[in-house]
């Protein structure tokens, strides 16, 4: 009945507690969308057990399937489960401030010095031992996630769709739940074993896999969520059209980036060559060698690779800044278009929680959500891959043949300091377990090091 179900209305930790807790986690998140939800699996489920690990998943699930950075949507996610609407805005807020905050001081220095060798150096020591930790949570996750081998199969398939034949991520992902459903359909017992699978091991989580959240859905809250969303997403844009003019710059990276807002499926990797393409070629906001240049640095500091759009907009601005002092203008065209690319993946999340909650009930559609969890896995392991190639080595060159798509690292191009910070890290973390914090702030100052005293860093 239910009336008898467990309900998590009072399963919440304090607000403050949260926003420490995510304020920690968001100077953490390095190495794209695979360190950053390993952060998080760390920290909220392994080490505060304030999430079950099904929970975790379900949540990471959905945010999957959305376009935009699906890291930072799980933290808005899992921030709506802990404390609600409030707890949601906090967390996505603060995952991404960080490296808001950090990028945007990049900028300024890019375009004032046109170089940062120390903070690279800083960063090119970090970069590598994020690999450890992104390491560390795929083996954690895959051994809780692919108990049956149907499942592990399903992560193979996916990781081997998209590294190997380049396969679109939708397609992917659409794959996997319909894998998961034909499992549920055939074999209900592999879908069962998985369920029990990913349950914890060790005290119960705060939150409950089973618990109901309080907050259901209804059409009154879902038409509140969509209209607040939708005047906080558009006015800034109207805001700048009217003062500055529809032809301004301002206006123009409003509305292109809305644009890739919500059209992001997949994450930033699928979407960053058609921004290049238009904001060099089209838009002329910036040359070829500066959006390499703003991926690098983008690749390397907290929050979401996504983020590379506010260097683009401040380069942009800046060139173009119009009435303005080119200084305000770059800081303004990089606010606002950060405002666009984040505020909706917050309508998204907040929008969808409350029905995907429900469904964790539906036998049918929480076995398609097994099969995405079984994807996720491979997805996560192709991210890693691909972080990995960018990492240790400086070209990497993509063989066709076929429909294979493979993206080879050239061994000329090896980093032997990344190589051997990789290493350290990866002892550090499966060898000596120390802890993350320390991990990060060892490898960032033998980056440092290493940059001042002349050693390669890319």
């Amino acid at each position: 009945m239910a009336g008898t179900e467990p309900n998590d209305k009072h399963a919440t930790v304090s607000l403050a507690t949260a926003v420490r807790t995510w304020a920690a986690i968001a100077l953490q998140t390095f190495g794209g969308p695979a360190g950053q939800i390993a952060v998080m699996q760390r920290v909220l489920v392994d080490e505060k057990r304030w999430l079950g690990q099904r929970r975790f998943l379900h949540a990471l699930n959905y945010c999957m399937l959305l376009p935009g950075p699906e890291a930072q949507q799980l933290a808005v996610y899992t921030g709506w489960l802990l404390n609600g609407t409030l707890g949601g805005v906090l967390a996505g807020t603060l995952f991404v401030l960080p490296g808001v905050l950090v990028l945007l001081a990049l900028s300024v220095v890019y375009v004032a010095y046109g170089e940062t060798t120390i903070v690279t150096a800083m960063f090119a020591g970090l970069a590598p031992a994020v690999l450890a930790i992104v390491a560390q949570a795929l083996v954690r996750l895959a051994r809780r996630a692919l108990a049956h081998p149907a499942l592990l199969l399903i992560a193979i398939a996916a990781f081997l769709a998209l590294f190997a034949f380049a396969i679109p991520f939708p397609l992917v992902v659409g794959l996997a739940a319909l894998a998961g459903w034909l499992l549920h359909r055939w074999s209900p017992h592999a879908i069962g074993t998985s369920a029990g699978a990913v349950a914890d091991d060790g005290p119960a989580p705060l939150i409950p896999d089973d618990a109901l959240h309080h907050e259901r859905p209804s059409w009154r809250r879902s038409l509140r969520v969509i209209g607040i969303g939708l005047v906080l997403w558009a006015t800034p844009v109207v805001l700048v059209a009217s003062l500055t003019g529809i032809g301004s710059v301002f206006t123009s990276q409003g509305l292109f980036f809305s644009g890739t807002a919500v059209i992001t499926f997949g994450g930033a990797y699928a979407v960053l060559a058609f921004v290049a393409q238009r904001a060099v070629e089209v838009y002329g906001w910036l040359t070829a060698g500066d959006m390499v240049r703003g991926l690098s640095l983008a690749e390397t500091t907290p929050g979401p690779l996504i983020m590379v759009v506010q260097f683009v907009a401040f380069l942009g601005a800046f060139h173009n800044p119009g009435a303005l002092d080119p200084w305000l203008a770059g800081v303004l065209g990089a606010l606002l278009t950060t405002w666009v690319t984040f505020v909706p993946s917050f309508l998204f999340v907040l929008l969808g929680a409350p029905y995907i909650e429900q469904l964790r009930r539906h036998a049918a559609l929480s076995a398609a959500l097994t099969g995405i969890t079984a994807a996720v896995v491979g997805v996560i392991a192709n991210l890693a891959a691909y972080f990995a190639n960018h990492t240790l080595f400086g070209a990497v060159t993509e063989i066709a043949y076929g429909p294979l798509r493979l993206a080879i690292p050239e061994l000329a191009s090896a980093r032997p300091l990344a190589f051997g910070i990789a290493v350290l890290a990866f002892g550090m973390v499966f060898g000596l377990r120390w802890s993350i914090p320390r991990v990060l702030l060892l490898a960032a100052g033998l980056g440092l090091v290493a940059g001042m005293v002349g050693i390669p860093v890319n």
